[in-house]
Formats: C-alpha cells, structure tokens, sequence
C-alpha cells in the first residue's frame, strides 16, 4: 500500500468558523485523507491570543501568536481571520512560499482580488474563496465551473442573512426595523455594531464577487451601488404585503446596454419588493439564495444557509480538498476566469420599476398632476393606490398614494422622483423603493 503524503495546513484565525474547521480537520483526518490522496495536518492555528475561550475544545499545542512563521511552512494556508491587514501580508507570504489559500475574507477580495489573483498566478497556486460568498450555498464554482461555457446575463442573490432575518422578521409579525434589529444580536445572527450587515457593505463586497466570476471582469467595491435596510419602516413592509411584495435586501449585477448604446454590467445593492411569488422571496430567516439567468441555462437557483460556523466550514473544507489534490496530482493553480474587460455601469443605467409612497393633499387634480409629471418624464403607472387619512388634531384631510411604475431607466425613474418633490400638492416622498421580478 502506498504511503500517502502528508500536506501540512495552517489555519489563520479561530473564530466561529474557523473553530469547526479545525475540529473537522482533526475528527475527519481519515475521510478527508481518502478523497485528497494525502494527509492533511493541522499544523497550527494563529491566533491573537491562544488562552481565550472558544466553542471548540482544540489541542492548546496547535495555538500560536506567530503566522507568519506558520504560513511559511505551509501546504495549504486556510485564511478565516477578516479583515485587511493582516490578512492580506499573510496570504501573500503564504502564496510566494509556495502554499494554496482558502479564504473567507469577502471584504479582502472585494478590494483587493486582483492583486491576490496575480500573485497566486505568478506563484502558481490556487486562491479559492467558497466561503466568502453565502456560506455553505456552492455558488462561486458552479459559477466559474459548470456555466463557463455560458453566458449568464443577471444574477440576483439574497447574500446577508443578518438583513434577511430582519427583513422576514418585520414581514411575519409586523415589528420595527429596530426590534428585529435587536432579536437578531440576541440570536446571534447581528453583531453587536451591524453596520456593515444594515447598511449594504456586506453584500455590497459579495455582490462585486458574483458580478467578477459571472461577467469575466474584475469588479472591486467601488463599482457597486450601496443602500441598505435602515430607512425600510414597517409601514412600507405592510404596503409591499398588502400590495402581494415582499422587501428583501438583494444584490444584482446585470449585463445591459446604457442609453449611448454601450454595454457593461451594473452591479448594485438595495432594498428590493419582489412579487410573492417569486422564488426569491419565500427565503426565509437567516437563509440566503443566489439566482441566476443564463442565455442556454435558463433559470436557476442556489438556496441554503448563509452563515453560521459549521455551514461556513463546509464551504472552507470543500476549497482545501480541492486545493489539497492540485498539491498531490500536481499542475497549475485555479486561475481567474477573466478573459475581458466589461466596463461597470452606474446604477443610473439599470432598468427597473419603483415602488414611490407619497403623501399629497386631498383635493381634486391632484392624481391627474401626478400623472402628467411621470408621462413628461417617460415613466408609466402600473398601479396607483390612495388612501385618505384625516389628522386627529388639525382635522384636515390628506392623501396616502402608492405608486408602482412600469419598468425605466433608473436616471429617469430618480429624475421623476425629484420632479414629484416640487408639487405644492406633495406633502413628502414617504418612501422610494426599487421593484424586481415583475
């Protein structure tokens, strides 16, 4: 019987996810050997301080301050610290030594892939990044894999579950966006500053990832638009409701062509109301989704858990098996699918409908003013619904409206929006949310 070899693996960082990958790695040893074709070795797991106390009972001998001496000796460096710096030196370091990287590190690759990518291409090794986008979903390789020889025209995901679970939340009980907020931190799905999760940037980073292995181009962070959840009130979650929508925070970027007849990709994320019956909106909770239009494949979707520590790490475990048999069978390292240059358009190029809440007077000629101003900037009305209110204190009567246009150029539909504001019949823009799937 051949003697299998042994493949050393340094993990960076032991949080959540890369705790259970550790536990994987050591309770698995023998599965994971026989599909490999080697040994993986846990050789060490850097730390920022190895006395803390963890979910996972782990060998103390494996814990070190000193990555950067861990990397060097590595095979296979399984990055799960976050981050930039310094996460970024140290797969680098790993990758000029001769070592394949498997990161989870979404905001990393978002800003900086490219320069990984050339490295790992200049190293002739293998960057693979499952985990950075939805979890446990095997989305990226299905992606850069199995429809290469495709043409994917859009893709809409549901990428943060944190937003989800808010969002599910405020549409199943009717609760504030600051109340779902909370029973999310207590569950652990929030982090006890959510910024990132509420206001876009989490899957503003993942959105540039789908959007660079599905359209052949490397799209950074700054090419995505960003707006998150933090204005969508409970007032807008029951008018989407009543109206057959539900609010979901998605991530699309599309290939289309802008009104001077040049074609790119817009890559943007914001809250969206997609009809009920759209596959889309029955993600429940903290689950996250991927669906995707292709010209040959048609339809297709990618639903399962997006966070936690023992899904993420299936999506980590998956990207070092696969590393681990390029180091036994030999040859070049995954390479970037990049084959073009695809310029990102600005979201003012994208089509789509709104969804526009407005409360006007309540006098006659109002709705037929609205009317006109949406025809002089070419946007039609799909649906108008009016509700009349009367103030308990003023007595005075005023016009709840509800507007669903027709699908326009995002720079006309905005442009209508501001020429709504000047009426002296509007009292305010209630809200201005985006539609999808109609």
């Amino acid at each position: 019987m051949t003697e299998l070899r042994t493949l050393k693996v340094a993990l960076l960082g032991c949080g959540n996810v890369g705790a259970q990958v550790a536990r994987i790695l050591i309770d698995d040893a023998g599965a994971l050997a026989a599909r490999t074709g080697a040994r993986l070795e846990l050789s060490g797991i850097a730390v920022r301080n190895v006395d803390a106390e963890r979910d996972v009972e782990l060998p103390r001998e494996l814990f070190t301050t000193d990555a950067d001496t861990l990397v060097k000796d590595a095979d296979v460096v399984i990055e799960l610290m976050g981050g930039i710096e310094p996460a970024r030196t140290l797969i680098l370091t790993a990758m000029r030594n001769g070592a394949c990287v498997v990161s989870g590190n979404k905001a990393l690759l978002a800003q900086d892939g490219p320069t990984l990518y050339e490295e790992a291409d200049k190293a002739g090794v293998q960057l693979s990044y499952e985990a950075a986008v939805a979890g446990a979903i095997p989305i990226l390789r299905p992606i850069r894999d199995s429809l290469s020889g495709d043409r994917i025209t859009r893709v809409l995901g549901i990428v943060n579950g944190t937003t989800n679970y808010i969002l599910d939340q405020m549409d199943s009980t009717g609760a504030q966006f600051a109340d779902a907020l909370a029973e999310a931190q207590r569950l652990g799905y929030a982090e006890a500053d959510p910024t990132a999760d509420i206001e876009g940037y989490d899957a503003a980073a993942k959105a540039a990832i789908l959007a660079s292995l599905s359209f052949h181009t490397r799209f950074a962070l700054e090419d995505v638009s960003c707006e998150g959840i933090t204005a969508v009130s409970a007032a807008d979650i029951a008018a989407a409701k009543e109206a057959g929508f539900v609010i979901k925070l998605l991530a699309i970027a599309e290939k289309l062509t802008d009104e001077d007849g040049k074609t790119g990709v817009s890559v943007r994320v914001h809250p969206t109301l997609l009809p009920r019956e759209h596959p889309l909106a029955a993600v429940r909770g903290a689950f996250n989704a991927v669906f995707i239009e292709a010209e040959n494949a048609g339809e297709l979707m990618f639903y399962g858990q997006g966070a936690g520590g023992t899904p993420t790490a299936s999506a980590v475990l998956g990207d070092l098996v696969s590393a681990a048999r390029r180091v036994v069978l030999g040859g070049p390292g995954r390479t970037e699918t990049t084959t073009g240059h695809v310029p990102a358009l600005p979201i003012d190029a994208s089509i789509t409908s709104y969804y526009i809440g407005l409360d006007v007077a309540d006098q006659p000629g109002v709705l037929a003013r609205i009317a006109q101003l949406f025809a002089e900037h070419g946007v039609s009305i799909e649906i108008m619904r009016q509700t009349i209110h009367r103030d308990a204190e003023s007595n005075v009567e005023s016009a709840e409206l509800r507007i669903v246009t027709h699908r326009a150029r995002e720079a006309a539909l905005a442009a209508t929006v501001e020429a709504v504001k000047g009426l002296d019949v509007i009292n305010s823009v209630t809200s201005v949310l985006r539609v999808e799937g109609v």
